[in-house]
Order: C-alpha cells, then sequence, then structure tokens
C-alpha cells in the first residue's frame, strides 16, 4: 500500500514537473540505466547535435528497471534483460555475459570458470531471495559469505576488491540490453532524435566491449 501511494505520488509530481517546463519553454531528456551500462557516448552524440536539451541521467536499480519509463520519471531507458517490457517500445542493443561473484574464501574461488552446476545449492544474492538495493550492499555480502550473485561482466571493472573473485560461467547465457520507450513516446522530439544516435553509438560500444573482453 505504501508503495503503491509512493509511485502516484511521484507520477503526479513528475508530471506537474513536465508541465512547468513545458509552460518556460525548457526541453529535457532524462535517460535512465541499469547497473553497469553506460549511457556517455549516447548523451555525447546526442548533445553535440542538440545543445539546447538538457539532458539527466537516473541510475536505475536492479528490479525495478522499467519503473521510470511508466511513472514518468524517465523519457528513455538503457536497459538489460528481463524486465516487463509491456507498454514500451524495445531497440536492441547487445548481448552481455554475466560471470559469477564469490568471497575470496569459497572453496570454488580458485577455479578459472565454473558452470550452472557448480552454483547449485549456493545462495544466490538475487530479487527472488534477497533483495540488495545497491551493489555495494550486493557485494558487502558476498564478501562477508552470505551467498554469490551472476552479475554483468561490465560492472566488474568498478567493483574490483582483493576479497572477492569474479569467473565466467561458461553455460550461462548472456543477457540482452536494449534501448526502451514508453510505447507512442517516441514521436517528433528530443526521443526521438535521441534513439536515432544512441542506437548507433550504443551498438558500436558495445561492440567493442564485448571484443575486448
Amino acid at each position: 500500500m505504501y508503495e503503491e501511494a509512493q509511485r502516484i505520488t511521484t507520477t503526479v509530481g513528475t508530471a506537474l514537473e513536465r508541465v512547468r517546463e513545458a509552460a518556460r519553454g525548457e526541453q529535457r531528456l532524462v535517460v535512465a540505466f541499469s547497473p553497469g551500462l553506460r549511457v556517455s557516448e549516447a548523451i555525447r552524440a546526442f548533445t553535440a547535435r542538440h545543445p539546447h536539451v538538457t539532458v539527466d541521467v537516473l541510475p536505475l536499480r536492479w528490479w525495478e528497471q522499467d519503473a521510470p519509463l511508466r511513472d514518468g520519471r524517465a523519457h528513455v531507458g538503457y536497459l538489460r534483460r528481463p524486465f516487463d517490457d509491456t507498454g514500451l517500445r524495445t531497440v536492441p542493443i547487445g548481448r552481455e555475459t554475466k560471470v559469477a561473484c564469490l568471497p575470496v574464501t569459497h572453496p570454488l574461488a580458485a577455479r578459472s570458470s565454473l558452470t550452472t552446476a557448480d552454483l547449485d545449492g549456493e545462495p544466490v544474492l538475487d530479487t527472488r531471495a534477497r533483495r540488495t538495493y545497491t551493489l555495494d550492499e550486493k557485494f558487502e555480502l558476498i564478501a562477508a559469505g552470505q551467498g554469490v550473485a551472476l552479475v554483468p561482466v561490465s560492472i566488474t571493472g568498478s567493483y574490483s576488491r582483493p576479497d572477492l573473485v569474479y569467473l565466467p560461467v561458461t553455460d550461462f547465457p548472456p543477457v540482452k540490453t536494449c534501448l526502451a520507450v514508453p510505447a507512442g513516446g517516441d514521436g517528433p522530439g528530443p526521443v526521438r532524435e535521441f534513439l536515432d544516435l544512441a542506437v548507433p553509438a550504443l551498438r558500436q560500444a558495445a561492440q567493442s566491449r564485448t571484443a575486448r573482453s
């Protein structure tokens, strides 16, 4: 009940702010992004062509990637599947490998790679088993021996620490990344212009990172 009331309050507040911006003649674009994904390449390409549009970014949490597109907090999302794409238009960008994150003291930590069978019976920290609100919280719990996690390879460079190890999981399928907008929300204007520039920029960046990994 509280979360639903909070969602409604957020939606109404966002709508009022959009009305005020329109009255002031301002153009503003909010780009949301999932943990570990980078939107800087797309924003650079967009602002070079449209310097009059203010671009803000909104970091997302693991379990509510699509929510800001539904309640109006964001115009565009750079997301990692799976998520509920009902009522959204999505544009594929790339694929990303996931790796297992374990405490360095874990019996499997000395291995060079793992399979999903190796992780059977392990306490996996995900939104179904134990919700964590930030990456820092997730990695602290792993380092403390409270579980393991499958995380996108893109975040490992930003969270390198001596008490954690990241190991490839050879039979875990890659996850898909995409841009998403509300259905019908990509008409003429900043959102469509952003998509036109962001799709090739992000696809090229994703291909470059895949080639390096």
